[in-house]
């Protein structure tokens, strides 16, 4: 395929996955009331933090490897059947223990356990079709998937539960699951499969799951502790909020997973972190201009997006849409030290997404709602300005000569055979 149509493929699908990732929460927001809403934002998150882990462990690593021999081809393979029986070893015993626990939080954690092998898998599918260059294939299962779950939601009463709301959405998935599985067993026919590649202790993936872990994870998890020992409607108001920014959330995550290779094809290191300025000044244009149209619509359409949950998520989004801008930033700093050392990226993550949980707390301390809010605005600010400090820093240090021997740890660089 050429490199002008993989590019045009590839920023369809982030577009597919993005509206898809949106719409989902919208629709769940305007069938369902403000408490069901927040249960079901509550296990989005729990799967939003299990799809990150899933993707730097398996799936960031995947998208390093060059070539399209049979090794990449069987480690696509090995991937995706990893991640399968990874989620069903997790997603089992989950929802049976679960379905023991009383309550309308614990039915749809259970239920989330139950469709998590087939979410899981769909989007380790994506990063295997990026791996072989054939983001047409990718993007025909997501558009697959969209026009699925979009359906099947569409059908659901008002006041449905929040379990049933998990469990339409995950099987939806299914149909767009067996036609990417269908069309990766053709592309890697033969190929040997490795189940247990990704548990090697050489692979990137444990160092990447780390960062995920602190960089991410921390502050949703934060979030979703904030809800369960404070007010439990804080969980839907800042979830409310961020759904709005659907579209650059995946934009940001797809930056991160698929841009180093792309960085890696620039001629020099000068020219990479321009690359990545260039695009942290655009996606945070962006970012600023989805804030403003947000904070224009009128309050009947907004409630016709998010329901019940509009007004507490459109009081938000001052604070919301500055701290996606400063994402922007940071996301794309963070995408360039990937590419020049990814050994500098873990203490930025480290240092900095634990200053934010600290502001997201103090600020709901201070302020409530909205206090926590600008505490993540703040923390993203902070993550940015020493994230480019750092990029600054390394890009001199490279500009300057040749690392020490093994100190080179660029990603972008092939794995040996059978890593």
């Amino acid at each position: 395929m050429r490199a002008r149509t993989a590019i045009v493929c590839s920023v369809a699908d982030q577009g597919v996955a993005a509206l898809t990732n949106i719409l989902v929460l919208v629709s769940a927001a305007r069938i369902s009331t403000t408490a069901d809403f927040a249960r079901f934002s509550a296990v989005y998150l729990v799967f939003t933090v299990l799809l990150g882990v899933s993707g730097a462990h398996t799936g960031q690593p995947l998208v390093l490897r060059r070539g399209d021999g049979p090794q990449v081809r069987g480690a696509c393979r090995s991937a995706v059947a990893f991640t399968l029986l990874a989620a069903a070893a997790l997603g089992a015993p989950s929802a049976g223990i679960c379905l023991l626990l009383p309550g309308a939080t614990p039915a749809a954690l259970a239920a989330l356990g139950a469709v998590l092998p087939v979410v899981l898998g769909q989007d380790a599918l994506r990063y295997a079709f990026a791996t072989l260059h054939r983001p047409h294939l990718a993007l025909a299962g997501d558009t697959l998937r969209l026009l699925c779950v979009l359906g099947a939601l569409a059908v659901q009463p008002h006041g449905v539960s929040a379990a049933r709301l998990v469990t339409v959405w995950g099987l939806a998935t299914l149909p767009a699951l067996l036609l990417s599985a269908a069309l990766l067993h053709r592309e890697t026919a033969g190929a040997p499969l490795r189940i247990g590649e990704p548990l090697r202790r050489d692979r990137l993936g444990r160092r990447f799951v780390v960062e995920f872990g602190v960089g991410n994870a921390t502050a949703q998890l934060s979030v979703l502790g904030l809800g369960t020992v404070g007010d439990p409607l804080v969980v839907g108001a800042l979830r409310g909020a961020t759904t709005l920014f659907g579209p650059l959330n995946v934009l940001y995550a797809s930056a991160t997973g698929f841009g180093p290779p792309l960085l890696g094809r620039l001629a020099d290191d000068r020219s990479r972190i321009r690359a990545a300025a260039l695009l942290a000044a655009v996606l945070a244009v962006t970012a600023a201009a989805w804030a403003t149209a947000l904070a224009l619509l009128p309050e009947p359409a907004g409630r016709r997006l998010l329901g019940d949950t509009w007004p507490v998520a459109a009081a938000l989004l001052p604070a919301t849409g500055s701290q996606y801008a400063a994402m922007a930033v940071g996301t794309c700093g963070l995408l360039a030290l990937r590419v020049l050392d990814p050994r500098t990226t873990l203490a930025v993550q480290v240092v900095f997404s634990l200053t934010a949980v600290a502001l997201l707390t103090g600020g709901y301390l201070l302020g409530g709602v909205p206090g926590a809010a600008w505490g993540l605005c703040l923390g993203s600010v902070c993550k940015a300005l020493a994230t480019w400090i750092r990029v600054v820093r390394t890009g001199r240090r490279t500009a300057a000569g040749p690392l020490p021997p093994g100190a080179d740890a660029r990603p972008v660089r092939p794995e040996p055979a059978g890593s």
